[in-house]
């Protein structure tokens, strides 16, 4: 046995360097055509492939943490199976008649928009709606609050942040007074999101006998911005007819009037009309995936449906739910909306977003709107409340700079809201930031609307803004000091991850 032992070694002594070489020659050939095989972009792929073969063993390594793509397949894999919630909504689909005459013939550039989302979304655009903009908590949470008081059947409520502050402490009681007049209630809070502040809202929320869930709780550290698969959503429904979207979460600092002590801009809007379904359609999405309870097979004894949409006209206006995230089938879908959009401008395109981190496609849409005569104004806040966001910011904003658009730098308070405009006629709103973490990483939700009162009087809006603003030039990007220009290019590696 022993003279056994003695010769395996012998032989392991010589053929060990020829195993070895074989085994990182086979490592590297899976990793690369791994990376041949499901990286879209060519530069990415060539990156790759050359640090794997240049970097024997490590390179296949640092490729399987951080090149290969799991957030959608975990994304995927955690809603397979989930049946869409989907009602009919053909009585309020408009007809070609009406919509040449609110959007334009079919070649016309808003009318050929209207085509690619539905295209895109698989949802139809809805008539009879009316969108109300309000400017921040100011507007919208008393608007909110009286709603949930006024409810009769039913209450969705998902956010991505519901603190447990004086603001939050309104919501939980006036949802509290709903579950005791009978309401069905139901909250949603993302995983994160509910542990900004402590103790959490979700404990005084089931203390007051609300149905309340996390979105895909976790056990990470309090504060931790940047994890991925977040229900960053932000949708109230009351009794399937009145609904509230935007950009606002639950915190006292958004209630400016109140003298917060960190005080935030933003805007939130009020929607009626068959639109709500949209927005009640996801968040029954959403508990579904939370909880494994479907509102939309939920009945009451005498045969009543708590949570049945309203589909009656309430105004003109033309609006479509837009929803997407890393379970989408095609991850980039929020990314042909803004893309066609930028290519349908023909005046005008305004942007105010809090948090401005495009890939090269996007970036690009932007200059050639801009060369093609476009007056593009993207607003964003001077003080980023996410210092490495803005660090990374700075650094690609040359790409736009040097193709004329106009970047603006809002005064604080920092201002959250996620808005844009095109030609004074079309807008889009939402929880959607211009960043990948929105556009791949979270579950987000924005609505479009063709509706010129609307989008006038957002124009409006960041007009006001843009009065107040700094412009932003090239030779100041350009200007900056060299330990500013490295520390914001090492920021912007991260910005597929922000």
């Amino acid at each position: 046995m022993a003279e056994l032992l003695e010769t395996a070694w012998q032989w392991w002594l010589v053929l060990w360097p020829h195993v070895l070489a074989t085994s990182i020659v086979g490592v590297n050939l899976a990793a690369s055509l791994h990376a041949l095989l499901t990286k879209r972009d060519t530069r990415s792929t060539i990156g790759w492939v050359g640090l794997i073969w240049l970097s024997p063993g490590f390179g296949a390594i640092a490729y399987t943490v951080f090149g290969v793509n799991r957030i959608r397949r975990k994304a995927s894999k955690l809603r397979a199976g989930q049946r869409e919630v989907i009602h009919r909504l053909e009585a309020a689909v408009p007809s070609d008649e009406r919509l040449d005459d609110a959007i334009g013939p079919a070649d016309a550039p808003l009318r050929s928009l209207a085509t690619l989302v539905g295209e895109v979304t698989e949802r139809p655009l809805l008539d009879g709606n009316t969108v109300e903009p309000l400017a921040g908590g100011d507007a919208a949470y008393p608007q909110m609050l009286a709603a949930i008081d006024a409810a009769e059947r039913s209450i969705g409520l998902a956010s991505y942040i519901f603190d447990n502050d004086p603001t939050g402490k309104l919501f939980i009681e006036a949802l509290g007074r709903a579950v005791d007049r009978g309401v069905e209630v139901r909250v949603l809070v993302d995983g994160i999101g509910s542990r900004y502040s402590f103790p959490t809202s979700v404990g005084l929320l089931e203390h007051r006998g609300v149905p309340v869930s996390r979105f895909l709780p976790t056990t990470v550290p309090l504060y931790f911005p940047y994890a991925n698969l977040r229900n960053h959503r932000k949708i109230l429904v009351v009794d399937g007819r009145l609904g509230f979207t935007g950009g606002l979460n639950i915190r006292h600092g958004c209630w400016l009037s109140k003298n917060p002590p960190h005080p935030v801009r933003d805007m939130h809007f009020r929607l009626t009309g068959p639109v709500v379904t949209q927005l009640l359609e996801v968040f029954a999405e959403d508990w579904a995936f939370a909880t494994d309870e479907r509102l939309d097979e939920l009945r009451h004894a005498d045969g009543s449906y708590p949570w049945a949409p309203d589909l009656g006209f309430t105004g003109n206006s033309l609006a479509r739910g837009v929803r997407y995230g890393p379970d989408d089938a095609d991850v980039g879908r929020i990314k042909l909306v803004l893309i066609a959009a930028l290519a349908s401008a023909r005046q005008s395109v305004r942007i105010m977003t809090p948090y401005f981190l495009p890939d090269d496609a996007i970036c690009q849409a932007l200059g050639v709107a801009a060369l093609r005569g476009v007056e593009v104004d993207i607003v964003l806040p001077q003080q980023n409340n996410l210092a490495l966001v803005g660090w990374a910011s700075d650094a690609l904003l040359w790409q736009v700079l040097t193709r004329g658009c106009n970047v603006w730098m809002s005064p604080p308070p920092f201002d959250h809201t996620k808005v844009m405009v095109v030609d004074s006629a079309w807008s889009l709103f939402g929880s959607g930031n211009w960043d990948e973490r929105s556009m791949r990483l979270n579950f987000e939700f924005n609505v479009e609307s063709y509706d010129q009162r609307l989008a006038a009087s957002l124009d409006r809006h960041v007009e006001e803004i843009i009065g107040r603003s700094t412009r932003r030039s090239l030779a100041e990007v350009d200007g900056r000091s060299l330990p500013v220009r490295i520390r914001d290019g090492v920021a912007r590696l991260f910005a597929p991850y922000l």
